[in-house]
């Protein structure tokens, strides 16, 4: 057997659900995109007395329910089964939502641009602990904001082939960054069996879907993109500031959401998500990482995994300013409960400042972090140890059990042994090697990390296609941003641009 937790009872739990259920079909849901009200009404929805709202009646959201898929495979870039989402599987990815980057070189915190995203990207594909990518921060220093979210995209792509958690930034996003995952598949079919990415779906909050997650949320369906459903819940706020009240907001939010991308496509992937917050009464801010908002997070993952449904969760993360030790115990604590609840995907190393900026000494500390919680969450079992006079006997004649048999055979999986980034020396070696604090030690994990990055190619043709994707979008902007070079990549070759614009670079990555 594996830890559990266990927050509240079965009763309690379908108390929830038929409230939410409740609010859903009496209450209703105003949905701003008309395509996706459209689709809801020809589907045989109804609306309230003054026709603004749409009502879910209880049989369609269990329909719905009932056909998404309890389980489903993510895919590498090349088309390999990666990892499979749904049950107790824990996975941990970087949050995805970042305005800004800590420098770690310079202490600054600022607007990030591509050269970082791209040294975020290196890093973490080498990361043990974090699963897969996301799309962690906006570059919107170096790119025009309306394609952004594909200029990530691309260079998330084109550095690691891990799947990638992402979104996008607009109403009309989807479709230009669907086609650049098609492009690593056979065709659009191929890419719906063989998903490679989740995208977010941002619930807005107040019993409404907003015209940019409704025209996602619909894309996606239909590019049989699995989707992760994440309300932002504002406990004190937008939502009750008791437990129960805001699961049930909770509830109502992410079961619409499922609901809609059932009746958009059925069978369509989707994770029960979110990422909660309390209002902080005297500060006026949202913490992600307040005790409240954790108790939360792992009280909707049950919920969902009464449903057996796919579960993601924005935790392991941390509201401080600076790898210190608020951010430390903030993300540890919410790691270990995450990976305790059985949180498919947890969305939130690297992430400081309620999400709003990155950091990569941070993501190299969360990512020794992440494996302890992954370490302690393993199967429980005997190991050649009961009975235990074996084992008795030898530390009797021997007066330790390092050289014995049993410990030679099993500390290699039993023992984790942590990076250089956790101190474990005794306090003179530690002096000898220079005395340096976590920050340090995190910093120079960084670098460490960097330079053992080994870039492999992608297809000329299928890059420059990427690229052409990106600029189509682009209105002022002539060319993309310079990228960084990697080890045997060729120099950039100017093409000609065309519909007026200025040549542009393509390279092989």
């Amino acid at each position: 057997m594996r830890p559990t937790l266990s927050v509240l009872s079965d009763e309690l739990i379908a108390k929830i659900l038929n409230e939410a259920k409740r609010i859903m079909s009496e209450t209703g849901m105003e949905i701003r995109g008309e395509k996706m009200r459209q689709r809801l009404l020809d589907s045989g929805l109804k609306t309230d007395v003054d026709g603004k709202r749409i009502l879910f009646t209880p049989d369609v959201v269990d329909a719905a329910i009932a056909s998404t898929p309890k389980m489903f495979t993510l895919y590498d870039r090349d088309g390999q089964p990666y990892t499979d989402i749904g049950g107790n599987n824990v996975h941990y990815v970087p949050g995805s939502s970042g305005l800004k980057i800590l420098d770690h070189r310079t202490g600054e915190t600022r607007l990030a641009d591509s050269n970082d995203f791209i040294e975020y990207a290196r890093l973490c594909d080498g990361m043990e602990h974090i699963a897969y990518l996301s799309t962690a921060f906006s570059t919107n220093k170096d790119i025009e904001s309306q394609v952004s979210d594909a200029w990530r995209l691309y260079m998330t792509l084109t550095t690691s082939k891990k799947p990638v958690v992402s979104g996008a930034f607009s109403e009309h996003g989807v479709p230009r960054m669907a086609q650049m995952l098609e492009m690593f598949r056979n065709d659009r079919a191929d890419l719906i069996n063989k998903p490679m990415s989740i995208f977010t779906i941002t619930a807005t909050g107040n019993f409404r879907y907003g015209e940019d997650s409704c025209q996602n949320l619909l894309d996606c369906a239909e590019a049989g993109i699995p989707m992760e459903i994440v309300p932002v819940t504002l406990m004190g706020l937008i939502a009750p500031v008791t437990l129960i009240g805001a699961l049930v907001f909770h509830c109502v939010d992410v079961l619409t959401g499922l609901t809609m991308a059932q009746i958009a496509r059925l069978g369509t992937p989707v994770l029960f998500g979110g990422a909660p917050a309390t209002f902080h009464m005297k500060a006026a801010s949202s913490p992600m990482a307040a005790i409240e908002a954790l108790h939360l997070n792992v009280a909707y993952v049950q919920i969902a995994k009464s449903m057996n449904l796919p579960t993601q969760a924005y935790m392991a993360l941390s509201d401080g300013k600076l790898l210190d030790a608020q951010a430390g115990g903030e993300t540890f604590s919410s790691a270990l409960l995450a990976a305790i609840a059985g949180v498919n995907s947890i969305s939130g190393p690297g992430m400081l400042d309620f999400v709003l900026t990155f950091s990569l000494p941070k993501l190299v500390f969360d990512n020794e972090v992440c494996g302890q919680a992954l370490h302690f969450v393993r199967e429980i079992e005997p190991l050649g140890d009961l009975p235990t006079q074996d084992l008795v006997d030898q530390l009797m004649r021997e007066d330790h059990l390092i050289t014995a048999p049993h410990t030679l055979e099993h500390w290699p999986n039993e023992l984790y042994l942590t990076g250089p980034v956790i101190d474990r020396l005794n306090r003179e070696n530690w002096e000898d090697g220079g005395s340096m604090e976590l920050y340090e030690r995190a910093c120079e994990e960084v670098e460490t990390r960097l330079a053992k990055y080994e870039p492999f190619a992608t297809d000329p043709a299928i890059d420059a296609a990427l690229r052409e994707l990106v600029m189509d979008g682009l209105v002022d902007q002539t060319e993309l941003p310079e990228l960084p070079p990697t080890p045997d990549k060729p120099a950039p070759e100017v093409i000609p641009g065309r519909r007026g614009r200025a040549g542009r670079r393509r390279r092989a990555t």
